[in-house]
């Protein structure tokens, strides 16, 4: 079968998060203050030069490139509006804002009412290795009512997609290394994924050495700081997702005195460290897999998978796996769907309720011995189009994320923290345990363990958290509310399935994200949607 562009969509629905082989998200931030010297400085670098008053020429948007994910031009959104496609440049190195510039690509439609037009509102989608440019019109019509009063606008942070994107294996390559056995339970299976780690880092070396260095969050924050400029806003008015809380965060505590209305939804944990995020993360994905049996076994007969209870079900999806890593089957074309694949795969229908049905599909036709759509599964999340071709999703995402971080994991160090990733996931453990692998010999060093995202003095930022979200799990909304400090954080709760709370379609959270981007109304604190 082929990837159809719905399932690739779903995956990207879901908050378009890219796994490492699942870290949805980055660890980045600093310990200076908000009017210190970091700050000063990266509002200075921002507004350097003539790069803040820079003029951009909007025209219609061509179609995605292969770093982008392919596909074709943008159609206009209900109504007849047009997207438009740009570029801004900035410093590739702020600390020397009169040296090189980068390109960096946008996207936008117009606000359907120029006279109630509040500004600009920048939308990040996460990842980190998402195209903004490609991922917005995908589901422009999801955010068609905020674009009452606001442009709808993204961007492909720098090392993404068509903003100078981070390079380093062929596709021929990337198909080899997803085959990878993500999960050694031998010496020479170990050793061949230390190696292959090590040849996935020299290749990004080799190809795209210079710009790895200037890939980090803080980068992309001070973008952003100079994208509000150049579209004419005094304030950032931001939405961002996964990931993209991460950034928005890190922006707050730099910027804090040029934040407007701003949204932070599926919310990464400011609090944790590339270990404690993946070993959330092997929670979260648990948790979401617990649903999944459980609604699979009160629908009894219904349900195509063997087993009474969820946790029947869930031993025979364990079972599965066992048999695939002793012996891939059939995928798609010549390829084969392994062990690892269909983790990745498990993991990518995980994202949202809606893949639940193509979730149980796939394993029951896996275990007949046809892995297509398990496989298609592991596509729509890495990034590998029906074609062959590889986005550079993944590629970015281990750039900015190996930028960010400084914990950098030898292969002793990795197998003992494993018992306690397998006690918090009997099916993701090993695979997110052997993931703190993944900045292992990074020609960069990291910047940091954790963010700060303190931000004294911005205005409100609504926090919203999903209690049964796998890739950011709920509790790093109270996290994230509470770093940024009082009387900034705002946290509400949609108590549902999935990754992220506003594409869900819940009346109650489009409600009250809604009144707060368009009429500035901040739900009160603790607001609960069902």
């Amino acid at each position: 079968m082929r990837t159809s562009p719905a399932l690739r969509a779903a995956a990207l629905a879901a908050a378009v998060t890219v796994l490492l082989p699942i870290t949805a998200c980055s660890e980045s931030g600093n310990k200076e203050g908000p009017d210190g010297p970091l700050a000063a400085n990266a509002a200075e670098a921002s507004s350097s030069g003539d790069l803040a008053s820079q003029k951009l020429t909007w025209k219609p948007c061509p179609a995605p490139s292969a770093a982008q994910g392919g596909g074709k031009a943008p159609t206009p959104l209900p109504g007849g509006t047009s997207w438009e496609c740009s570029f801004m440049r900035a410093p590739l190195d702020y600390a020397k804002p009169g040296g090189g510039t980068i390109e960096l690509a946008l996207i936008r439609a117009r606000a359907k009412s120029q006279d109630k037009r509040i500004g600009s509102l920048i939308f990040n989608f996460g990842g980190p290795g998402a195209s903004g440019v490609a991922t917005l019109p995908a589901f422009g019509s999801d955010y068609d009512k905020l674009r009452a009063r606001y442009d709808l606008v993204s961007f492909d942070p720098r090392g993404v997609g068509r903003s100078d994107g981070v390079e380093c294996e062929s596709d021929k390559q990337l198909d080899a290394r997803f085959e990878t056995d993500g999960t050694p339970d031998t010496s020479a299976e170990v050793d061949a994924f230390v190696k292959d780690t090590k040849t996935f880092a020299q290749a990004c070396e080799k190809n795209s050495g210079k710009q790895l260095p200037y890939v980090g969050t803080t980068d992309a924050a001070r973008d952003m700081d100079l994208m509000r400029q150049v579209l004419g806003d005094k304030k950032l008015y931001y939405f961002g997702i996964s990931y993209g809380t991460e950034l928005g965060g890190v922006y707050a505590h730099l910027f804090p005195k040029n934040v407007g209305r701003s949204v932070l939804d599926a919310v990464v944990d400011p609090t944790q460290d590339f270990e404690q995020s993946s070993l959330g993360q092997a929670k979260g994905f648990q948790l979401a897999l617990d649903n999944f049996t459980q609604d699979c076994a009160d629908r009894g007969d219904e349900c195509k998978l063997p087993g009474s209870s969820s946790k029947e079900v869930e031993q025979g999806i364990a079972e599965l796996l066992t048999k695939l890593e002793k012996k891939p089957i059939e995928g798609l074309g010549s390829r084969r769907l392994t062990e690892t694949l269909a983790t990745t795969g498990i993991a990518a229908a995980l994202y949202s309720k809606q893949t639940w049905s193509l979730l149980e599909q796939g394993l029951d036709e896996a275990d007949g011995g046809n892995g297509a759509l398990l496989l298609a599964l592991a596509d729509s999340l890495n990034g590998r189009s029906d074609n062959g071709q590889y986005d550079n999703s993944m590629a970015a995402n281990t750039a900015i994320n190996c930028a960010d971080s400084k914990q950098r994991f030898t292969a002793d160090q990795t197998e003992a923290k494993l018992p306690e990733f397998r006690s918090a996931s009997k099916i993701f453990g090993n695979y997110l345990g052997w993931s703190l692998m993944a900045c292992t010999g990074w020609p960069v060093q990291g910047a940091w363990n954790t963010p700060d995202v303190s931000a004294p003095g911005a205005a409100p930022i609504l926090v919203v958290g999903n209690t049964g979200d796998p890739a950011t799990p709920y509790e790093g909304a109270k996290a994230m509310a509470d770093a940024l400090g009082e009387g900034v954080g705002v946290e509400m709760t949609y108590e549902g399935q999935g990754h992220g709370a506003y594409n869900s379609g819940n009346a109650c959270v489009q409600t009250k994200v809604g009144g707060y981007l368009l009429d500035g109304k901040v739900p009160a604190a603790g607001t609960v949607c069902k």
